[in-house]
């Protein structure tokens, strides 16, 4: 709050500071610059400003959303932004737990944030009318590298047939394996001939950090099946 109004002439720092706590304890969430607007009080174009002066300075990060068949939207209206650390969070408000129902959200800022060890690497959300899936990264050729269903429950493990949209994504792009995260849960299940790799949040965590070193991607990371 002292750096980012020095570096980029702002002149309104509450204005800042107002958008940044409503990303702060909503990171994870969608949003658009509309719903940013009237949650934080503060205009849409001013937003856009401000969204790339925190991006810029590796406070957060805004995935853009893919469609069913992997396609780019030609308008993002719609977009996550996601803390670069979880412990801000906490630091702004209030420590949470395992059983808070915003510790799914924290999970999957969590991931998001040791994807970013990787550099620029093309990240995405997947969503459609009636369907999304939580990260997907998508090759030059408009296919998905890898895609992962972030949950932070062990109930998948033996009701593969909820993860619906999962599912769906899998078949219209050829893809076989996905990853799912689980509380402490490990396994591997073949639905509807999509094999599903579940892994547990922290497992997954600790592995893409360790992978970011080798250039891998999360398919071969075949050591917890």
């Amino acid at each position: 709050m002292r750096d980012l109004p020095s570096l980029y002439g702002i002149r309104d720092v509450q204005e800042l500071n107002s958008l940044f706590n409503v990303i702060a304890y909503n990171s994870g969430n969608e949003f658009n610059l509309e719903s940013l607007s009237q949650e934080s009080g503060v205009d849409k174009q001013t937003i856009r400003r401000y969204l790339e002066y925190l991006e810029a300075a590796f406070l957060i990060k805004i995935l853009y959303p893919v469609g069913i068949n992997t396609k780019r939207f030609q308008r993002d209206s719609r977009f996550k932004i996601y803390l670069t650390n979880p412990s801000m969070r906490c630091a702004l408000f209030a420590p949470i737990t395992f059983t808070d129902d915003h510790f799914g959200q924290m999970v999957e800022t969590a991931i998001v944030a040791q994807w970013m060890h990787r550099g620029d690497v093309p990240l995405h959300f997947a969503a459609w009318a009636g369907g999304d899936v939580d990260l997907v990264m998508v090759a030059p050729s408009q296919k998905p590298l890898f895609v992962v269903e972030i949950k932070w429950s062990n109930q998948y493990v033996s009701n593969p047939g909820k993860l619906k949209s999962l599912l769906k994504y899998a078949r219209e792009n050829k893809k076989k394996v996905v990853w799912v995260t689980s509380i402490d849960k490990v396994s591997r299940k073949t639905h509807e001939n999509t094999e599903l790799c579940y892994i547990p949040a922290a497992s997954y965590c600790f592995s893409v950090g360790k992978y970011s070193f080798t250039g891998k991607t999360t398919d071969n990371l075949t050591q917890f099946s």
